[in-house]
């Protein structure tokens, strides 16, 4: 299981992005400044790191330096709510694998490390519906939505009601 540590002052998120990666098959931490993440990295073996780039007290560049320093071979990728080309090729000269504008999605970290989301041994197609599958649920929350009336469900979906009632005839998709 790949070790990787997300550094990033903004609690919420960094929680977030620890539990999506966790729930990916990733072992996962998170800290919120340049101190915790050089003593996280000297007293676990990382693999791979999420720095983000504004942190306070030390930049997130000096997080990359040292964590480097620290691990040649580890992956880096820096995020960033206020990118610049500057700082994206500071990041990029000192070890960076990627640099992402924030708002940012768990499967776009991945992915910036180079692990297809589809390969990764957490991934799984069937943890992913099918179209059909969204499209019924989709239907179910606007027919909810519309007390259970079906003229107006239609009118909201777009669709001709008799249509709307063909679909509601079909059993839901497996997933």
């Amino acid at each position: 299981m790949p070790g990787i540590l997300i550094v990033d002052d903004d609690e919420v998120f960094c929680s977030r992005v620890v539990r999506a990666l966790s729930s990916r098959g990733f072992d996962a931490r998170g800290v919120r400044d340049y101190d915790a993440a050089i003593a996280m990295a000297r007293s676990w073996a990382l693999d791979m790191a999420v720095v983000d780039l504004r942190l306070p007290g030390r930049s997130g560049l000096d997080v990359v330096r040292d964590l480097k320093a620290l691990s040649p071979k580890m992956a880096i990728v820096v995020l960033t709510g206020y990118g610049s080309i500057a700082t994206a090729i500071e990041s990029l000269r000192l070890g960076a694998v990627d640099y992402l504008s924030k708002p940012v999605d768990v499967d776009q970290i991945v992915a910036a490390f180079g692990i297809s989301p589809l390969t990764h041994e957490a991934a799984r197609e069937t943890d992913v519906p099918s179209l059909a599958r969204v499209e019924w649920e989709h239907i179910q929350r606007v027919l909810t939505d519309c007390g259970g009336n079906i003229s107006a469900a239609a009118r909201l979906l777009g669709l001709h009601r008799r249509s709307l009632q063909r679909k509601l005839a079909k059993f839901p998709a497996p997933r």
